[in-house]
């Protein structure tokens, strides 16, 4: 990038997308977060949980009910008729709210990405009323004016069983709302090998809502091959809850912002803390919402993947464990304790299903990891199952659990002796959180990618179908 100099002045500027020079945004919006940035960069600039705030006002006259929606961690604090909602849709990770889904792009993309734009003035003020004819001309001459993208192609990520509705709908707000010059539509696995610098590999995306297994060869997602699974960050969320329900003592799940103060107490000892008191009643949303980043920082600290020998349930296993030393971890109610063989226990059912804590609302076990991979190889012809499994590529906040590649690598090798099996997972957490974004950051820089972007002439031309026949 250094390397490059500036056109000189005598030069005309290129008409092209040069490539590099293009500041093309990049949008790759997820169940738990929604990162937004630009391409080119290594790390998106704007990262937001894709949990908004729904703030209930009530007009003075008490006759009407508005709802306003605020984003951003800033704004999910305790506030009287404060909701927490989610634009996406929790079992398949696609948009279910577009309205919402508009407001919270247009807020990182346009509020957090773009410099302030200042409004051309009508006229001189006011203060003369212009003739009616002249009047309307202007207030038109302003909205063709200001399209707040207009400078910025825009290239996003969806999952690979997104539907072509919603495809057709991206194009229509990108081109029609913000007025991008040109756009993309890029299939998260498929983004997600070319951050680790690969065509064709075996991608195994760990998320918050579901994992999924995605064959990619060529830069072409392989369609029979998607798997996915809900087991991800929030089903392990949900298999702590129930270990720590089934616990002795049981665990009692008091978030931070319930506690006013609280005094030490030895391990294994009653809490002792003092609560909060609200003049207001805390909605149920919000309260579920501040549980889950307890219980992330729980699974960041403790929880850890049984690396092997054989499965954790073998025989002789849990006593090794108990042998070992354990981890001590603190709730923000000060009550604490060690925990030894719970921690491995909890994420073993990613592994082997006999090993999952039933769910409370008996939903039927889920589809484990190694069950995904299998189901994803025998999709594919036998001839491309060597190059997959040399390029396995793992990302997604959730692998990022201690000794989780250690297992994913045993398992691999268990289903498949005698083959060459490579993993490729980036170590730094951020390559492997953003590990989406960061390869459509990659392609939109491309200067070769700068012929494929679907341009505003071609939009106009073919309707928001274009999407449909451009974006394999």
């Amino acid at each position: 990038m250094a390397a490059q100099q500036p056109l000189p002045n005598s030069q005309a500027p290129l008409d092209v997308y040069g490539g590099d020079e293009v500041s093309a945004l990049v949008l790759d919006a997820g169940y738990c977060h929604t990162r937004a940035g630009f391409a080119g960069e290594d790390v998106p600039k704007s990262v937001l949980p894709s949990f908004y705030g729904s703030l209930k006002t009530s007009n003075p006259d008490a006759t009407t009910t508005t709802y306003r929606d605020i984003f951003g961690d800033e704004c999910l604090y305790p506030r009287a008729g404060f909701e927490v909602k989610n634009y996406m849709s929790r079992s398949e990770s696609v948009v279910e709210d577009w309205d919402a889904a508009t407001k919270i792009w247009e807020h990182m993309l346009i509020k957090r990405l773009q410099p302030d734009r200042e409004v051309p003035p009508i006229r001189d003020g006011p203060s003369e009323p212009a003739a009616d004819g002249d009047g309307d001309v202007a207030m038109d001459d302003v909205e063709t004016h200001e399209k707040p993208l207009a400078e910025n192609p825009l290239l996003m990520t969806e999952a690979p069983w997104n539907t072509g509705k919603a495809r057709e709908k991206a194009i229509e707000i990108a081109m029609e709302n913000w007025g991008c010059p040109a756009f993309w539509m890029s299939r998260t696995p498929v983004c997600a090998a070319f951050a680790a610098g690969k065509a064709s590999a075996l991608v195994i995306d760990v998320g918050g809502a579901n994992t999924s297994v995605t064959a990619i060869h060529d830069g072409m997602i392989l369609k029979r091959s998607i798997q996915k699974s809900p087991i991800g960050g929030l089903w392990l969320s949900q298999q702590i809850r129930t270990m720590w329900d089934s616990n002795e003592p049981k665990v009692n799940v008091v978030p931070y912002f319930m506690i006013e103060n609280k005094t030490p107490v030895d391990a294994g000892a009653p809490a002792q803390a003092k609560l909060r008191n609200f003049p207001f009643e805390l909605t149920p949303s919000y309260r579920a919402y501040e549980e889950e980043r307890l219980l992330t920082e729980y699974k960041e600290s403790v929880v850890e993947v049984w690396r092997g020998p054989g499965r954790y349930l073998n025989p002789g296993n849990e006593e090794l464990v108990k042998s070992q030393p354990g981890r001590v971890f603190e709730m923000p109610d000060g009550a604490n304790q060690m925990w030894r063989e719970q921690r491995y226990r909890v994420s073993e059912g990613m592994w082997d299903e006999n090993a999952a804590f039933p769910n409370p609302d008996g939903s039927a076990k889920a589809q484990t990891i190694p069950e995904l991979i299998k189901a994803c190889l025998n999709a594919v012809d036998v001839d491309l199952r060597p190059n997959l499994l040399g390029n396995v590529v793992v990302t997604g906040g959730t692998s990022l659990l201690n000794g989780f590649n250690d297992r994913l690598n045993n398992e691999l090798m268990a289903m498949h002796p005698g083959m060459k099996i490579k993993l490729h997972a980036a170590g730094l957490t951020t390559e492997r959180r953003f590990g989406t974004w960061i390869g459509g950051s990659i392609l939109a820089s491309l200067g070769t990618f700068h012929q494929m972007w679907i341009s505003r002439k071609e939009y106009e031309e073919n309707g928001a179908g274009i999407v449909e026949k451009r974006c394999k």
